[in-house]
């Protein structure tokens, strides 16, 4: 299934719709503007001398939560094309790493990065053509000119492409997640996310799907993927608002949705009165992901939205997934279900061939599968390091956990002690990589703290330099240095000073130490 499926015999529904203006875009425009677009980056047609991409090439697409996203997700998923969404508020320097990365050989931005895309645009010179929507962008051509110019006629050979997207890496640069192309056509059977999650929570031609998330994340950009290859109905927010998404439910009557912790809680602080007076008896599935939800706030959005909740366990690299649905969680509050998608093993980290544990264990968690799903692009070592050292088609994404008797996976550590604020990962390597290099700063460790609002937020503990007083100015000092430098959720909220941090004979920081200060 895709919506060229539905616009043959729906052409006038309503395939998505910006809940902040009312625009939408139906099927049938989904599947004309998607072709044109399609004919555009394949051929060049409509553009000033571009000779258009081959199948692997990349795209990049620079917007704040627009309809054209799906207009670009899908003219590359049947170009045989990789789409890479850009978080815009990542750096500049971080973005030109991943267009450089990437090989991306065309970049469409929406007129509201018009800043930020102008500057890609001049430190990638390797764009070879660069498309603005939603108004004018110096430097890039005009979208509705260029697709009034290409042809609206399919392709006959219209293979499958994918997603490409990048995630922050230990390294301090965004780490691209690269998987194969499939070897198919873009209206084919074969996508096995589509196939767990359709049938799983039921989407079809009577979904409608809440957006609260941003669009350039892999969940939200997949999801919605998935809601207009099965025919349903998609609402977009410009950005979340607790209030505002409720309304949203009870306006469009929507029966499906994706949030992330961060979310929930936002939505169980506003007044009771507010809570009470939006009808949203309407949801059927509820979907969370992204980050741990605490057992009491589940147990709250229960109460109150009733026994509609799903969780699943996955990662961009979708090495695997984990689903629980509502009465298997209320029977085991904290697991985040079983293996919807490779085969769980929780093995022993410690040991030099990782055996598996036994059952109530705690261990590395890898999942396996009939081939190595992804590879990191351009990094060899971290695709190597990703796998089981004695399987390679087990693959893992660093967390820690255990499985229980009947095969409920329960997570018990963060990823190499990644932080994950709002849903979002922050791997503390990259700020302390910022902070090491202020000449204040003689040692320092980042980690997350829990936060009642956003799960964690970072905070760095530094020993000072010599000379150095610390103090609150100080620490201001260093917050701002931070966010001059990297994406500013990336930065830390507080700082705190001591006089020494703990490290090994080898130098080694035992980062544990710090955070059992903390946590």
């Amino acid at each position: 299934m895709f919506p060229g499926t539905h616009a043959a015999a729906t052409p006038d529904k309503v395939a998505l719709v910006m809940a902040d203006t009312g625009e939408t875009l139906t099927y049938g425009e989904l599947e004309d503007r998607s072709v044109r677009l399609a004919h555009v980056l394949r051929d060049g047609e409509g553009t000033a001398g571009f000779a258009g991409m081959a199948v692997g090439d990349d795209v990049a697409l620079l917007s704040d939560n627009s309809l054209r996203y799906h207009e670009v997700y899908w003219a590359a998923l049947r170009s045989g094309l990789y789409v890479t969404a850009l978080n815009h508020h990542l750096s500049t320097e971080e973005l030109v790493y991943v267009l450089r990365d990437c090989g991306a050989r065309v970049l469409v931005a929406g007129a509201g990065q018009r800043e930020r895309a102008i500057a890609l645009a001049e430190a990638a010179p390797g764009l070879e053509l660069r498309l603005a929507f939603d108004g004018e962008v110096e430097g890039f051509e005009d979208y509705e000119t260029t697709l009034a110019a290409a042809s609206p006629v399919p392709y006959d050979d219209q293979p499958a492409g994918a997603d490409m997207l990048y995630s922050s890496g230990t390294t301090g640069h965004p780490k691209a997640i690269r998987p194969s192309l499939p070897d198919r056509q873009v209206d084919e059977p074969g996508d096995l996310l589509l196939a767990v999650f359709a049938k799983l929570y039921g989407f079809d031609g009577d979904t409608v799907y809440l957006s609260p998330a941003p669009l350039y994340h892999a969940a939200p950009l997949r999801f919605v993927g998935m809601i207009t290859a099965t025919g349903g109905t998609v609402v977009v927010m410009s950005r979340f608002d607790a209030e505002r998404a409720l309304a949203l439910v009870q306006e469009h009557r929507v029966t499906h949705s994706q949030w992330v912790p961060t979310m929930f809680v936002r939505m169980l602080k506003l007044p009771e009165e507010v809570r009470a007076s939006y009808d949203v008896s309407s949801m059927r599935v509820a979907i969370h992901a992204a980050a741990p939800c605490p057992v009491e706030v589940k147990q709250r959005m229960m109460d109150w939205w009733g026994p509609v909740l799903h969780e699943y366990y996955a990662a961009t690299e979708a090495a695997g997934v984990t689903l629980v649905g509502p009465q298997d969680w209320l029977e085991r509050p904290g697991t985040v279900g079983r293996a919807g998608l490779g085969v769980v093993h929780v093995c022993d980290e410690s040991t030099p061939d990782q055996d598996e544990v036994p059952t109530g264990e705690v261990g590395l968690i890898y999942f396996e599968r009939e081939q190595m799903p992804f590879v990191y692009h351009h990094d060899p070592d971290a695709t190597r390091a990703a796998q089981h050292p004695r399987h390679d088609t087990w693959a893992t994404t660093g967390d820690i956990g255990r499985l229980d008797e009947d095969g409920f996976v329960y997570l018990t550590d963060r990823k190499a002690f990644m932080i994950i604020s709002g849903g979002a990962n922050i791997y503390p390597q990259e700020v302390e990589d910022v902070l090491t290099l202020h000449p204040a700063v003689h040692d320092v460790a980042v980690i997350g703290v829990p936060d009642d609002d956003m799960g964690e937020v970072v905070k760095a503990v530094v020993q000072p330099a010599e000379g150095v007083t610390p103090g609150p100015e100080l620490a201001e000092e260093l917050i701002g240095y931070v966010r001059e430098r990297i994406a500013h959720l990336k930065a830390p909220r507080t700082v705190d000073f001591v006089d020494s941090l703990p490290r090994t004979p080898t130098g080694k920081l035992v980062k544990r130490r710090v955070r059992e200060q903390y946590v």
